[in-house]
């Protein structure tokens, strides 16, 4: 991997990258430091690559044409060629983090545009630059610093750069947590011990200890990284604890569908990425609020799991329209039979060709798309009766059953309990846990509910539009 510094300082960036681990990894064409003196490409005969800004102020600035001149020698772009990207060390830039650092590893050449002074001209950072980048909210007097760590994190990234392959992601901020402590000999110092657990030799004992340390210490020191760390299997944790009242949220979780945005010791905010609707669980009313503000109530839907939340969305964004809902689970592994309808019924998928019928006999008036787009994802399947539809049945797209409906001369004659069962059957042979809500005063649907196996959580669950 090739690094490119445009800089006032080259012997600066040469110096302090060519020792250590660094230094080997040249050696080895690993990697390659290319430090380019933007004095080089200046036109003025005084060597001169600054000048005072217009409109005043204090300082001078870089000048366009040395800085782009320098660039063109390095990047040569051309037509047809990949352009390499320009990374300008800059406080008003995005955060430079480990994530960054494995991602840009990626990249066969990088340039970094190091300025000085008070900055360069707007001009030819605006031509040339792909990525301002920061390395934290303070002013230094160059860009040289910040290019130097940058290299050398990125660095670490490329692969043989490490005498341990391991030892670039077993560190601090893998998965956002922050390295375990670690110990070396003498086994006794200043009456200090090692820790028993690294001297047990149970490897599987000492990745357990080193895991709960590493947690502790973020959870202590950098509760922010905590906040990012294993969203999914923090957020299940916390809802696994009342499974049947939230399995709504699990199953969106398990499913890949949800984009989490916060776990906290009192309640979880989940977004699905299918429908948009947020979901969230909080133990108390202020935990509420403060989950709450993580949203964007512009035309958003909210389900919560607690009447205090409910209270909270209804007062907080000035809503008014909300269903209550009861939580309804299967929460056996083994299917139930199909019932054994008097009359030969046949069950099967749902085509196109249906779409207008189930949008004009389905209550809750979803239009047509909708209903396009869950028969194309075959979740969709319709009852039957010589050929004729006489209901059908799917899941949402959030993952919860229903879109139920039996039409009016094919009533009581068990087709909703075939069609409800049918479903069960196909969710627990995709792996889901089949589940829906269903409208607390919809007296016929709990009803079928119950006749089908499945058990009701204790607690309501609140749409909110």
């Amino acid at each position: 991997m090739q690094f490119h510094i445009l800089t006032l300082f080259p012997e600066m960036v040469e110096n302090g990258l060519q020792t250590s681990i660094l230094g080997r990894a040249i050696q080895k064409g690993l990697i390659g430091i290319h430090a380019v003196n933007i004095r080089d490409y200046t036109q003025d005969k005084h060597n001169k690559v600054d000048d005072y800004p217009y409109g005043g102020g204090a300082g001078m600035l870089m000048q366009a044409q040395p800085v782009y001149d320098a660039w063109k020698a390095v990047a040569k772009p051309a037509e047809g060629k990949k352009p390499v990207r320009v990374l300008f060390m800059s406080p008003q830039g995005k955060t430079f983090s480990q994530e960054m650092a494995k991602e840009l590893a990626q990249e066969e050449e990088l340039i970094f545009l190091c300025g000085h002074y008070e900055g360069i001209d707007e001009r030819v950072i605006e031509e040339i630059v792909t990525d301002p980048v920061s390395i934290g909210d303070y002013v230094l007097t160059g860009g040289e610093l910040p290019a130097m760590v940058m290299i050398d994190a990125i660095s670490r990234m490329v692969p043989g750069v490490l005498k341990n392959e391991d030892s670039g992601v077993t560190e601090s901020f893998q998965e956002n947590l922050l390295e375990y402590p670690q110990y070396t000999r003498p086994e006794v110092w200043e009456g200090k011990k090692v820790p028993d657990i690294l001297l047990s030799g149970d490897h599987a004992r000492i990745d357990k200890w080193r895991l709960e340390k590493s947690k502790e210490r973020t959870k202590a020191r950098r509760p922010d990284l905590y906040e990012k760390y294993d969203l999914s299997g923090r957020a299940l944790e916390y809802l696994l604890k009342n499974k049947m009242l939230h399995m709504d949220m699990i199953e969106d979780i398990r499913r890949g569908k949800a984009d989490i945005l916060a776990v906290r010791e009192d309640g979880v905010l989940t977004k699905d990425r299918s429908g948009g609707v947020y979901r969230i669980t909080a133990k108390t009313k202020d935990a509420g609020e403060r989950l709450l503000s993580l949203t964007d109530p512009t035309g958003a839907v909210y389900v919560c799991h607690q009447k205090f939340v409910l209270t909270s969305i209804l007062e907080r964004f000035g809503l008014k329209n909300f269903n209550e809902c009861y939580q309804v689970i299967y929460p056996k592994k083994k299917a139930p039979d199909l019932p054994e309808p008097d009359e030969a019924v046949e069950i099967r998928e749902l085509d196109e060709t249906y779409a207008a019928n189930v949008e004009a006999h389905y209550h809750l008036y979803h239009d047509e798309a909708y209903i396009r787009e869950r028969i194309a994802s075959r979740q969709m399947i319709g009852a039957f009766l010589d050929g004729e539809l006489a209901g059908f049945a799917g899941v949402h797209n959030d993952g919860g059953m229903g879109m139920l409906e039996v039409l009016e001369p094919f009533r009581k004659r068990g087709i909703g309990s075939l069609l409800e069962v049918e479903m069960i059957r196909r969710e627990l042979a995709a792996g889901h846990v089949p589940y829906a809500h269903v409208f607390v005063e919809n007296e016929i649907s709990a009803a079928l509910q119950k006749k089908s196996g499945m058990r009701f959580a204790s607690g309501s669950v609140f749409w909110v539009s």
